[in-house]
């Protein structure tokens, strides 16, 4: 009997589930074996029915929540039980954020050996329409002659069918059916992958990626569509330097020329490519700088270095506050946009430099410099690198902002071992209703 078939041919089981695991999922123990089970919440008796099996455990999914945990609430988009876009819906918002300080703490205490002096208070922002960038699968099934556009089905490689999305940007999230009929009434419909959405405060642009060539009678079909909304339009017939965009035509005012987004309590305005890093939660983004640079809190005669800097997101609110920031990031092109805010804000004590982070940059003129404040935000991979050579900056305060706490958790304990303490530390809620931990920490030397 193949596996499916036995699956299918095993009843039902009642599981009393004792904790979520991090990626969301429900943990219960039977006859001694590990069962993980979507949409199971801890203290919850759950039906569950197996979907796969392992040697060292289980997976599977409730049928039927026999007794229910005080923090269930009723999933605010209605197509949370397929759609793997979010996994925590089911949650309430208060245990959401303790789920993810718990998992902040524990791998703190795993990784590093450590624990802050001080617990921040968690960062809040909107719970729903807070999401400005993501990648849109798109799949046109012959079959049934449908189009699909959206994420994931959990646990799957299948396209969810789905209609709306509430955490998206509005301007995006009610205009997936929308989407699906434009791209349906294609010529080309089948070529086309994914879409790249990317939201300023005012603007709204897709990225089209397709397979084969659009012939003129598709790409007006976008263009209507784009331009009906005022949204800009790209397309990108191969890799990500072909990304181009096609409307509205690029404009003699460089500022219409890019996606904005506004930073008011440092007077800034932030301009940014559809395919460049930006913080996917607007509202967050802006408590964080305001939260990041109280944290660092730099004086007017200090230098400050910004490490892993994008298009300046942070480096410029620094520059309105200390004497000379040096902003470094990994890709030119971002360096270059970095140069290119500094430009428009009309800062001129902000330098940027492309360097690889990585690897041995301690004879690039810029970190042969000291430094009195340092913040770091690094990729999932974390600082390593960096937090082996932070010493010789000098800098007394370092603030990282960490996407990942695993690797958070280690390099903290690296700047323990470097003669930094821990001193306050805490999560942002970047992606609400998911189980992504973003947290910030804070790290003064001995």
């Amino acid at each position: 009997m193949k596996r499916r078939e036995k699956l299918q041919a095993r009843p039902p089981v009642d599981l009393v589930i004792e904790r979520l695991s991090h990626e969301g999922r429900g943990i219960a123990r039977l006859d001694g074996k590990l069962i993980f089970v979507q949409g199971a919440l801890p203290g919850e008796t759950v039906r569950a029915t197996y979907t796969f099996t392992h040697k060292k455990y289980d997976e599977a999914r409730t049928q039927e929540v026999l007794s229910a945990s005080a923090d269930r609430v009723e999933p605010p988009c209605a197509h949370f039980s397929i759609c793997g876009g979010c996994s925590l819906q089911h949650l309430s918002r208060a245990a959401q954020i303790a789920f993810k300080q718990g998992v902040l703490e524990e791998q703190l205490r795993h990784f590093g050996g450590i624990e802050p002096e001080q617990w921040l208070p968690p960062l809040l922002d909107a719970e729903l329409g807070y999401r400005r960038k993501a990648r849109l699968g798109v799949k046109f099934v012959i079959k049934k002659d449908a189009l699909l556009v959206g994420f994931r089905e959990k646990q799957s490689n299948f396209l969810a069918d789905i209609e709306r999305c509430v955490v998206l940007d509005e301007r995006i999230g009610n205009e997936l059916m929308a989407l699906r009929a434009v791209i349906s009434g294609l010529e080309t419909r089948a070529s086309i992958p994914q879409i790249e959405v990317a939201a300023g405060d005012e603007e709204v642009a897709l990225v089209f990626r397709h397979m084969e060539a659009l012939p003129e009678s598709d790409t007006a079909a976008l263009i209507a569509f784009c331009a009906g909304r005022s949204w800009q339009l790209y397309l990108q017939p191969a890799g990500p330097d072909s990304v181009h965009r096609v409307w509205p035509p690029r404009n003699e005012e460089p500022r219409e020329n890019r996606l904005h987004y506004a930073l008011p309590d440092f007077g800034l305005e932030l301009a940014f490519h559809p395919m460049d890093f930006t913080q996917v939660n607007a509202g967050i983004n802006r408590r964080m700088l305001d939260l990041a640079l109280e944290l660092l809190d730099p004086q007017p005669e200090d230098r400050a270095l910004d490490l892993f800097c994008g298009l300046g997101n942070f480096t410029l609110p620094l520059a309105t506050r200390a004497k000379e920031v040096i902003g470094v990031e990994g890709v030119q092109a971002m360096a270059d946009r970095g140069m290119e805010n500094a430009r428009r804000n009309k800062l001129t004590n902000v330098s940027f430099y492309a360097q690889d982070l990585t690897a041995d940059f301690s004879q690039q003129p810029w970190a042969r410099q000291g430094f009195d404040r340092i913040l770091i935000d690094p990729p999932r991979s974390g600082a390593q690198e960096i937090v082996q050579y932070l010493p010789k900056f000098g800098a007394k305060r370092v603030v990282y902002v960490s996407c990942n706490p695993a690797t958070l958790a280690r390099d903290a304990g690296l700047m323990k071992a470097a003669g930094y303490r821990l001193t306050r530390a805490g999560v942002m809620d970047m992606f609400t209703h998911t189980t992504h931990v973003e947290s910030i920490a804070v790290f003064e030397k001995n």
